[in-house]
């Protein structure tokens, strides 16, 4: 069987093909080696790409060669330190041949550095993650257009043709070049009927010439062509981008004094994170940071996630203000709503109720609400507060537990894993 391999080079001089060929070929190692980059660097950085290293054993090609078998009886020519019959001592422990690295007198061969592009990156990042409950529509992340009529040109195919207008142009094209002719003819023809019927010399002579005139005008005019090449209109079509869903984020954070610097980092990565994974669903995000202690307020994002706050922590302030903000700037409708929470768990004893009050009307108007508590698992005031309205709304809101930088990944994967039907 024979094999094919293309190696024409795109625009960029690098074989697409062979690319792909090869990616497919290593995908689990350039998903893992994703993942890390993930965990070792800030999701800031997330929108770039990211070099690759593959051990240089898993990049070997396949070959075939002829082995040595049987018994060998002969000595190579040049051989000038065994004979026929002598015995190779088995090479002292520690010794060999310089390997892959294992000798300090040799050069080891690097592990083959692959880098990979930023949309490849975020493929492999959100290849196994989807975006729960797309009522409103499917989106991918391909760019859609619609065809729709841009007037008319005087070039196109003939299926476009327009007949309408083709005829108005040759009637207009007509009109404009005989006008003048149809004007003298006009004119010829009423000084033959004023000649009358004489049968002088004169007017007879007279009349001769006008019909003559007349005959002439008649045969120009009617040389112009009914319809000409110029007079042809074709419409006209223009591909247009078909506007997505638009999208709004609603980022809310404890900003009480239990909240220290560290762990607004872990939601501050968190969030980002988020809203990468939107951007590629929709072009147009809206992002709302609503921070809260006692009382909430809607901030930027330099003070939502660096401003030092002291105090006690009351989470329907800042639910209350997320309901306020969507009833008058983005009505359900129109916008599809997502909410991502972040706190430490705390919670007054008395503002519970109202939490539970406020999210059964919050979470039927959003498409996906997700609580994150930055704290050991364990039986905080909020997480249980949550935990008894979660069954209710499993298909839109989901928690989890986040302990370290380590933990964002898996648990953002978790909350946005594909759904099976």
């Amino acid at each position: 069987m024979a094999y094919l391999i293309d190696r024409r080079l795109n625009g960029k001089n690098k074989s697409a093909v062979n690319r792909q060929r090869f990616i497919q070929r290593h995908r689990e190692q350039i998903r893992k080696s994703v993942q890390d980059s993930l965990r070792n660097r800030s999701i800031t950085n997330i929108d770039g790409g990211e070099k690759v290293s593959i051990p240089r054993r898993d990049t070997d090609e396949p070959s075939f060669r002829h082995g040595r078998g049987g018994k060998v009886t002969h000595v190579l020519p040049g051989n000038r330190e065994f004979v026929p019959g002598d015995t190779v001592p088995r090479p002292p422990s520690g010794g060999g041949g310089a390997g892959r690295g294992a000798s300090p007198n040799s050069e080891g061969l690097d592990d083959f550095v692959f880098e990979i592009s930023q949309q490849e990156f975020l493929d492999f990042l959100f290849e196994d993650m989807a975006l729960p409950n797309l009522t409103k529509r499917q989106l991918t992340g391909i760019e859609e257009f619609k065809t729709r009529r841009a007037g008319f040109s005087p070039v196109g195919t003939p299926n476009n043709i327009d007949v309408p207008r083709s005829m108005r142009a040759a009637t207009s094209r007509r009109i404009a070049l005989t006008a003048g002719k149809r004007r003298q003819l006009r004119e010829l023809e009423t000084q033959l009927a004023s000649l009358g019927d004489g049968e002088d010399s004169f007017t007879r002579e007279r009349r001769a010439d006008l019909a003559a005139r007349i005959v002439e005008l008649q045969r120009r005019i009617e040389r112009v062509s009914f319809i000409d090449d110029f007079d042809i209109r074709y419409r006209r079509y223009e591909k247009v981008p078909v506007p997505r869903s638009q999208a709004v984020m609603f980022c809310l954070m404890d900003v009480s004094g239990s909240m220290d610097q560290g762990t607004k980092d872990l939601a501050k990565r968190f969030f980002l994170l988020l809203y990468l994974f939107l951007s590629r669903n929709y072009d147009k995000i809206e992002v709302v940071f609503i921070r809260h202690h006692t009382s909430a307020k809607e901030v930027d994002e330099e003070e939502f996630f660096y401003s030092r706050e002291t105090g006690g922590t009351v989470v329907s302030s800042a639910l209350q203000l997320m309901r306020n903000i969507i009833e008058t700037r983005y009505p359900p409708s129109l916008w599809n709503i997502y909410g991502a929470q972040a706190s430490d768990g705390d919670n007054w004893p008395d503002d519970n109720g109202h939490c539970i009050e406020l999210m059964q009307q919050l979470i039927p108007q959003v498409q996906y609400y997700a609580y994150i508590e930055i704290a050991a698992a364990g039986e905080h005031p909020l997480w249980q507060t949550y935990g008894a309205i979660r069954p209710r709304f499993a298909d839109r809101f989901a928690m989890q537990h986040i302990t370290g930088p380590a933990d964002i990944y898996p648990v953002f994967h978790e909350l946005f894993r594909k759904q099976q039907p």
